[in-house]
């Protein structure tokens, strides 16, 4: 088995080869045919993420191990099953769903892994899709592709249900009222395409990138700003005769979080999903004055992964671009998305 792992918080990624491991009980063996990088993986690599004023949530401190295998928007085939493993064969094409738990928790009985205490996430906390095969505890986490491209298919792991589920929170959207995507990367691109899908709105993407804005300039629906700009929140504001009924922030930086806000209209709903760090001042008599809501979001459920996938399979879901990659490359590529140089998804191929 060969793998791009962290080797030491912080450090490039190592090469290790190791023997094939062999499915027990009910796990599956999976054959990797594209692995998706998403920013998470630098934060995963660099160790921790930031809180602000020199505060750090550290991933060894909430279980995660060294070496660890990086990779969790994986898509493969069949290779083996263990002896209890019913549901799949060898030789089927499948996207790994890698928002795992305990299996054995309050969070895990209500179909809510993802807010286990002790989860068990696929390239996060045990190891991923950055090799050439990958361990799966059950074949019930295993969702079929058929008829998407494989590229494509691994991005829907944590870009596409990360954004569904995101979209899933911000309420009763209807017709006229206007969601603002801050962030077009990898998730947030995705999101613009899922929300098209979803609600009959309209859609303001802000993003500083002008390659980004460039990309989905010609969508219809959708309305693309420089959040940079000093005109930026007047121009919202103005478009949307007063403030956007949500807005959903796919970086999570302080100043894009306050322009969320700042262009929300009352009784909205700000949702932060993007991971970027470090904290935000807000005015507490807003809450009740703007009767406002602001939430977090993260990845989703099993039963989420399975909705998004009708949506795809029903082609209502336009393609995120993808730049396949051998999985050698896996370092450059976390080099090259912390430097901004991705529009869409790199996917790397064993």
């Amino acid at each position: 088995m060969h793998c791009h792992q962290i080797v030491e918080w912080g450090k490039p990624l190592q090469v290790r080869d190791y023997p094939n491991p062999k499915p027990e009980g009910t796990q599956v063996l999976v054959k990797v045919e594209a692995a998706g990088v998403c920013h998470s993986d630098i934060h995963i690599r660099q160790g921790y993420f930031d809180l602000g004023d020199g505060e750090r949530s550290v991933l060894e401190e909430r279980g995660a191990k060294l070496p660890l295998t990086l990779g969790h928007e994986t898509v493969g085939e069949v290779a083996e099953l263990g002896p209890n493993a019913d549901g799949v064969s060898v030789g089927d094409k499948r996207i790994v769903f890698p928002w795992i738990g305990c299996g054995d928790c309050e969070w895990c009985n209500a179909g809510t892994e993802y807010l286990c205490n002790t989860p068990k996430f696929i390239g996060a906390r045990v190891n991923g899709g950055y090799s050439d095969y990958v361990i799966v505890p059950h074949p019930r986490y295993l969702i079929p592709h058929d008829g998407i491209d494989t590229n494509l298919a691994c991005t829907y792991a944590c870009s596409g249900i990360t954004a569904y589920s995101a979209l899933k929170k911000i309420g009763d959207i209807g017709g006229k009222d206007t969601i603002v995507i801050i962030g077009a990367g990898g998730v947030g691109f995705n999101a613009v395409h899922i929300a098209r899908a979803m609600y009959d709105a309209k859609i303001i993407v802000a993003d500083i990138d002008a390659a980004k804005r460039d990309a989905l300039r010609d969508m219809d629906g959708v309305t693309v700003i420089d959040n940079s700009e000093p005109g930026a929140v007047k121009q919202v504001l103005s478009l949307t005769n007063g403030g956007a009924k949500a807005t959903l922030d796919f970086v999570g930086a302080p100043q894009t979080s306050k322009f969320g806000l700042d262009v929300m209209r009352k009784a909205g709903t700000h949702v932060v999903i993007g991971l970027y760090g470090k904290k935000i001042s807000i005015a507490l008599p807003l809450f009740p004055s703007k009767q406002m809501t602001m939430r977090g979001s993260y990845v989703g459920t099993l039963q989420e992964m399975h909705a998004l996938m009708e949506l795809v399979h029903a082609g209502k879901v336009p393609p995120l671009p993808v730049h396949p990659r051998p999985l050698d490359g896996a370092e450059q590529a976390l080099q090259d998305l912390e430097a901004g140089k991705v529009v869409g998804r790199i996917v790397l191929n064993p």
